[in-house]
């Protein structure tokens, strides 16, 4: 199992190598300062189909490799790096995800836009974080710039484009 991983990785490496993947660079902001829409890449499309993620498929993540397992977390405006807690599609476990945190809107908006996984090369995606029932939403005590959350875990959604 983990050699047909290695070699499915192994080509998506070689195909991601020849061109760039998602920049958060250019995001036109909303007047309460989220992000607006953006495209996936052409690349980050391809990539996932070989990864086997599909829109809507979806796994646990700590938001915060810094702050593990935490009752509350602190995230602020900026590039974050979360971990996988599960398998997503063919990413193992303990993969990496890299991407960006909005904090002005009344809710955290995470658009994850790489995955890194154990031995392998970074690969473009396309993912954003969800919790239910306002989960992420911004704690009272939250100040500009940042965002207090309960929690540290939350979904990783695949998506298409982001909205």
């Amino acid at each position: 199992m983990h050699t047909i991983k290695a070699l499915l990785l192994g080509s998506i490496v070689l195909l991601t190598t020849s061109s760039g993947c998602a920049t958060t660079g250019g995001v036109a902001l909303r007047p309460d300062g989220t992000p607006g829409p953006q495209e996936c890449s052409a690349k980050a499309l391809e990539v996932m189909r070989y990864l086997k993620l599909h829109v809507g498929d979806s796994a646990w993540v700590d938001l915060d490799a810094n702050q593990l397992d935490a009752r509350r977390i602190t995230l602020y405006d900026g590039p974050i790096e979360s971990i996988l807690d599960e398998e997503f599609g063919t990413l193992e476990s303990t993969t990496r995800l890299y991407g960006q945190v909005w904090t002005s809107g009344p809710q955290v908006v995470i658009r994850w836009y790489e995955a890194h996984p154990p031995d392998s090369e970074k690969v473009p995606l396309c993912a954003v974080a969800r919790l239910s029932r306002d989960q992420m939403r911004k704690l009272p005590e939250s100040k500009p710039g940042m965002a207090i959350l309960e929690g540290s875990k939350a979904a990783a959604y695949i998506v298409d484009a982001f909205r």
